[in-house]
């Protein structure tokens, strides 16, 4: 007796049209019965490829607008009957029920019409797809008995393997069946972030699903030993980093990625033309000028050695003397809103610089800040408060050129890895000390930098600033030692007496913000 084949009777009902005639094709050369609905049977018909309508065998017909379809026994009693359970076989007899053994499906594409605002709410909901997912669910939660495919870059895939070996390994079955409840996953995902962002729910809900489709491939991760992707955020814009438009260069690296992420959140925060400079995830210069030549002059001189190979971001369209000064240097990304013409010609002669362009600074709030940990994330609001209103603790008041360096200061501060001693003159960081285990030692790093500073602005004030309080008052005494007139601190310490002391003692300013900002 003849083993009868493993895929018999195959049900295609797609959204996606790409590739779904040949398919058709390649199953109908096998000889699998096809069922099919609406559209899809209509353009598998016009390609002579003899198909049998859902509403054949269910005996109901489409209705609700074709709202419903396929929610039918004899669809899914066919779809989640496991071949070799007894009692199964005898119900499917006993209803007259014949087993589907392949679905292809995906699903109507609210992922691209929900960012259509001009869409009204009511045609919105419309593309929520139902049937469609039930029926991959149901596939895949029976994937030994059905494949579910919801890819068409898997069409090709299924039909050589069928004509290969007639069946469908396990290893492919499964596979298929992991790829379905990612994209059912994925697609409830991108519905509720959805209607969060239309209810305006900004609380921690009791359940989180996230939905991120993948970009590309990156070359490696942090190093070359690992393997990395970057994903975008499902269901919105295109924003932020991730959606910012390549010009030109080598493929964006995850460590790119990672820095200019860090200079774009930083200078999205200032008003006037500004310049970051960022080098292993911690500014290295930073400076707020009248024009933006002027600020990227200004944010290089502060630490000219880090800035060698650095991510150079900007809040403004980048002019041709801009570039002019950028093409001196080497570096490895610039992250602006725009690019002038006469600014891309110049910077094409240096080819592998990586040239991003985002027209939409970040706004505030704009995201959740997610962080993985083992066994799970932690997730907070982003640290972008707005102006921050100081108290002067000290016996001298700060003059209006420190009270306009401390409030640049601070808003460095909070983008400096912790524990975080920002160094100013102006509105231009001289020294930043980032990611040290004391206070006192991010004092040494910024003071080791700030030696390097030009000439030309020793005569201004020097402003420090610091993420988090003082546990002690030595790093006050020695701020003095190297000239800082002014500080601005979060306070609350227990010794924050000692500190104010310290500040009166040496005749400087104190400014306490009761804001801390501590980033791990």
């Amino acid at each position: 007796m003849t083993e009868q084949k493993e895929i018999r009777r195959a049900l295609l009902s797609v959204s996606n049209k790409n590739q779904i005639v040949e398919l058709g094709q390649g199953l109908s050369d096998l000889n699998v019965e096809l069922l099919s609905t609406g559209g899809t049977a209509r353009s598998l018909r016009q390609a002579e490829i003899n198909v049998q309508e859902v509403s054949d065998i269910t005996q109901f017909p489409e209705i609700l607008d074709g709202r419903v379809k396929t929610l039918h026994p004899k669809v899914f009693g066919g779809l989640l009957a496991k071949r070799k359970k007894n009692d199964h076989s005898h119900d499917l007899i006993k209803h007259d029920i014949t087993p589907i053994d392949l679905v292809v499906v995906n699903l109507y594409p609210f992922e691209t019409v929900c960012s259509d605002t001009s869409l009204p709410e009511d045609e919105m909901l419309e593309y929520i797809d139902i049937g469609g997912s039930a029926l991959l669910r149901a596939a895949a939660k029976n994937y030994y008995d059905v494949a579910p495919v919801c890819d068409p870059d898997d069409y090709s895939l299924v039909i050589e393997e069928l004509k290969e070996r007639e069946k469908l390994s396990m290893e492919t079955r499964q596979r298929l069946a992991a790829k379905a409840f990612g994209h059912t996953a994925h697609y409830d995902a991108v519905i509720a972030s959805v209607f969060r962002q239309k209810s305006k729910i900004y609380d921690f809900p009791s359940e989180i699903a996230a939905g991120w489709r993948k970009k590309n491939d990156l070359r490696y991760g942090e190093n070359p030993h690992q393997k990395a992707a970057v994903y975008q955020e499902s269901g919105m814009r295109a924003w932020g980093v991730v959606g910012a438009n390549i010009l030109q260069g080598k493929a964006v690296s995850f460590n790119n990625y990672m820095d200019c992420d860090a200079a774009w959140r930083l200078v999205s925060s200032f008003s006037n033309p500004a310049c970051v400079i960022v080098k292993h995830n911690n500014p290295c210069g930073v400076s707020e000028s009248e024009t933006l030549v002027e600020s990227f002059r200004l944010a290089y001189a502060a630490d000219s050695i880090s800035a060698f190979g650095g991510i150079v971001g900007f809040n403004r369209s980048v002019d041709a003397e801009t570039a002019n000064e950028l093409s001196k240097l080497f570096l490895e990304c610039v992250i602006a809103p725009q690019f002038q013409p006469e600014a891309r010609e110049v910077l094409a002669k240096k080819a592998n610089l990586r040239l991003l362009e985002q027209p939409t600074l970040l706004a505030d709030p704009y995201e959740r800040d997610i962080r993985r940990i083992s066994g799970g994330f932690l997730i907070q609001d982003q640290d972008m408060p707005g102006p921050v209103e100081t108290k002067v603790v000290s016996k001298r008041a700060p003059t209006p050129e420190e009270q306009l360096s401390a409030a640049f200061a601070w808003q460095v501060a909070k983008q400096v890895k912790s524990n975080a001693i920002v160094l100013v003159r102006g509105r231009q960081t001289c020294g930043i000390g980032a990611g040290q285990m004391s206070r006192i030692d991010a004092l040494k790093v910024a003071k080791m930098k700030l030696e390097q500073e030009s000439l030309s602005l020793k005569k201004m004030p020097l402003v420090l600033a610091s993420d988090g309080f003082f546990p002690f008052r030595d790093t006050v005494d020695e701020a003095a030692k190297i000239g800082v007139t002014a500080v601005i601190q979060p306070g609350g310490s227990v010794r924050d007496e000692e500190s104010i002391t310290a500040a009166n003692e040496h005749g400087m300013a104190m400014m306490l913000t009761s804001i801390r900002h501590f980033r791990h």
